[in-house]
């Protein structure tokens, strides 16, 4: 694999871990800080508060003056935001340093996309994104791990701190870099390509749009409350709840990069795309909607069971949220693309932790949130399934010929 796909991948990874540490900090923060569930919701979600309106622009940004600065960028800016979370006095500083880290983290997804669109042969487009999918659902589980493990004897302060400055580090190796031309900016960058009204006309924009909202309000519901649940719900030790939170992300991460390689070997033994892309989408909405009632009606051991099974057809499934936008859009407006989709699929990390601290505060338990996390995973069906077109190349110059 090139090595821009594995720099990738460990960014990814870092992205998920930063921003993921509130999440495992949110036991000692609400009590040192003496936060409500609502207002530790706002602030689980207010990372996508400045996060989902900058994609959009980032993604044109990445096409007009080159994925790899504007990454560089981004890192940079969440880094820093991530050290300073270690000194914040209070509701206010942490609210504003989720903006910061919401904004710097959103140059994630369409710069990396733009790069592989690019950079990588399409029969490997797969197995790339089921590494970089690797990294980014590892992020959680060696995040939760050793975070909730060092937080536990270091504090919580500590930990941040830390855990910025090692990701900057991450720019010393992508800054020296070398990129081929067109994998910074293709010949055309976004203006030879199809315009943004075009791309905004594609029905396949949209079927993507839809169902990784929905695939993403069950991920971030579980991401933002997973380990507030497994404390003050199931009674699990901060060192017990990191355990057990890593480990469903540790399969959820091996699942990815197993989907990935296997969904190249389908679709160079000349089967479809579609088929294969598609039916582990509609795989992942069925079982979450089971394993969402089971997380919260079963006993101890098989809420668990259903959090591991989850996980799994998660992690199948997501190396098409992005492999599918890169086939269809192609490299002159992936970058774009996965900037609206993302756009439109990370209101739902605005959505679910603060819908979800107002439904506990309101009725005591985490009931009512499960059963709506399960419920909309019907808006994943209908996007992949019927909105969705055939997954192949869009032909951008017959569309500029429609009306």
């Amino acid at each position: 694999m090139l090595p821009v796909v594995f720099l990738l991948a460990l960014v990814l990874f870092i992205n998920y871990v930063d921003r993921g540490n509130l999440s495992t900090a949110a036991p000692l923060i609400q009590d040192q800080l003496h936060l409500s569930a609502t207002q530790l919701g706002v602030l689980l979600s207010a990372f996508y508060y400045s996060y989902v309106p900058a994609m959009a622009p980032v993604g044109w940004l990445a096409e007009r003056i080159g994925a790899q600065r504007v990454l560089a960028a981004g890192v940079a800016l969440w880094a820093v935001a991530t050290l300073l979370t270690g000194l914040a006095a209070g509701f206010l500083s942490l609210l504003l340093l989720r903006l910061m880290l919401g904004l710097g983290e959103s140059a994630g997804f369409p710069c990396s996309s733009k790069l592989v669109a690019v950079a990588v042969a399409p029969a490997q487009i797969g197995s790339a994104n089921g590494m970089m999918a690797f990294g980014y659902l590892l992020g959680p589980a060696v995040g939760t791990v050793l975070g909730g493990i060092l937080m536990s004897q270091l504090g919580w302060r500590a930990v941040f701190m830390l855990f910025g400055a090692l990701s900057l580090l991450w720019l010393w190796p992508w800054m020296r870099l070398r990129l081929a031309g067109p994998a910074v900016r293709i010949k055309g960058s976004a203006a030879d390509g199809p315009t943004f009204p075009q791309i905004l006309r594609a029905r396949g924009l949209w079927g993507t749009a839809l169902g990784h909202f929905a695939s993403n309000y069950n991920y971030y519901f579980i991401l933002a409350w997973l380990p507030l649940y497994l404390v003050k719900v199931r009674g699990f030790s901060m060192h017990s709840m990191a355990g057990v939170a890593g480990f469903a992300y540790l399969i959820n991460a091996a699942a990815a990069l197993f989907s990935g390689w296997a969904t190249d070997v389908w679709i160079r033994s000349g089967r479809s795309a579609s088929v294969a892309y598609k039916s582990t989408m509609v795989l992942a909405h069925v079982a979450s909607i089971a394993a969402m009632a089971g997380m919260v009606l079963l006993p101890v051991a098989g809420s668990v069971g259903c959090l591991f099974a989850y996980q799994v057809v998660v992690g199948l499934s997501s190396p098409g949220v992005f492999a599918i936008p890169q086939i269809m859009a192609g490299p002159t407006a992936a970058g774009r693309w996965v900037g609206v989709q993302n756009t439109c699929a990370n209101v739902a990390g605005i959505l679910a932790p603060v819908i979800t601290g107002l439904l506990v505060d309101a009725t005591g338990s985490f009931n009512s949130a499960f059963v709506l996390a399960a419920s909309v995973n019907v808006l994943g069906l209908v996007g992949w399934l019927w909105i969705l077109p055939r997954i192949a190349p869009l032909r951008w110059d017959l569309a500029a010929q429609l009306p």
